[in-house]
């Protein structure tokens, strides 16, 4: 059966966002960062997204394959497997920026509940973080790939809204020069 993989990059206050959005208190060229991504993304055929967080990305991704010299050698061989990569929209919206993506409108539980009996690679969420939170209350992540950045946001977008109590069981960790810290856990099931 395929896994849903969340993969974030967070605070140590579980924000995954600070105030207004801000993505100003990590490093997007950090190449150990990149580095684990681009060990995990071998084993994905799928990513999902939220609605709100998918014009964004689809926009920045497109511009890195498109106009590469804009971006970082990481962002440009990112972009370039992101599009090959089929694309899950959660959203009430139809419209699609990018030609690999398929907007869903039914339900979140039923629709990757279905998707993981489906032959395939695994899936991973990238976000934002309501659908994040959503699957985690929903009980449909399988393992976490957090990297928990050595800074306190105090406010922002938290990862863990409105969840119950989830065991995990730790895969790995590995700490990064910069003194972010990788924690992969899976989710233990009876």
């Amino acid at each position: 059966m395929r896994k849903v993989i969340l993969s974030m990059e967070m605070s140590l206050d579980g924000f995954v966002a600070g105030p207004n959005d801000a993505m100003d208190w990590f490093d997007p060229n950090d190449k150990e960062h990149w580095s684990v991504l681009f060990d995990l993304l071998p084993n994905i055929d799928a990513m999902i997204l939220g609605g709100n967080m998918y014009p964004g990305y689809a926009g920045y991704w497109k511009d890195a394959v498109d106009n590469p010299s804009k971006h970082s050698p990481e962002e440009v061989k990112f972009a370039k497997i992101a599009d090959k990569t089929p694309h899950i929209v959660f959203s009430k919206t139809k419209k699609v920026e990018w030609d690999n993506t398929r907007i869903v409108t039914d339900p979140l539980d039923e629709t990757i509940k279905k998707m993981k009996k489906e032959p395939g690679k695994d899936m991973i969420v990238w976000g934002g973080a309501a659908l994040a939170s959503s699957l985690i209350k929903l009980d449909l992540v399988d393992e976490y790939y957090l990297i928990t950045n050595p800074v306190i946001l105090g406010a922002g977008k938290n990862l863990f809204t409105d969840v119950q109590k989830h065991q995990l069981e730790l895969i790995s960790s590995k700490q990064f020069k910069g003194g972010a810290v990788q924690l992969m856990y899976r989710r233990k099931r009876d």
